[in-house]
């Protein structure tokens, strides 16, 4: 399949989910990045959700100027993943099809608006 969308063109729209869950081997992952025992990044990188009956680990945030918070691995200002090369699995399978429904409204909405830079607001 060949994909549709350019993540170096969008803002940071799946980093701003307010869950993005990770798996132990997705911490292990980040531990060797980091040169980490995994328990020190769990307990960094980390905390457990639960709620509604959904129990998992998920990446902490921090605050952002575009969106109400985005990953704490996401560079607010380059708008980029600092951690790419040890993402969590999770960011590696997104959109799960060749497109993405988010790129595609702001190419969309920066076409009418004239503006190459334009994010639209909640």
């Amino acid at each position: 399949m060949k994909v549709r969308y350019d993540c170096s063109k969008c803002p940071g729209y799946c980093c701003s989910y307010d869950r993005i869950s990770v798996t132990e081997r997705d911490i292990a992952r980040l531990a060797r990045h980091f040169e980490l025992p995994v328990d020190v990044a769990r307990e960094r990188f980390t905390y457990r959700y639960v709620a509604d009956g959904v129990d998992e680990r998920i990446l902490r945030h921090h605050k952002d100027q575009v969106f109400k918070s985005v990953c704490r691995f996401f560079d607010r200002d380059e708008r980029r993943c600092t951690v790419y090369e040890a993402r969590p699995t999770v960011c590696r399978q997104y959109p799960y099809l060749p497109k993405c429904g988010y790129y595609d409204f702001l190419k969309f909405e920066r076409e009418q608006q004239g503006d190459d830079e334009f994010i639209p607001s909640a």
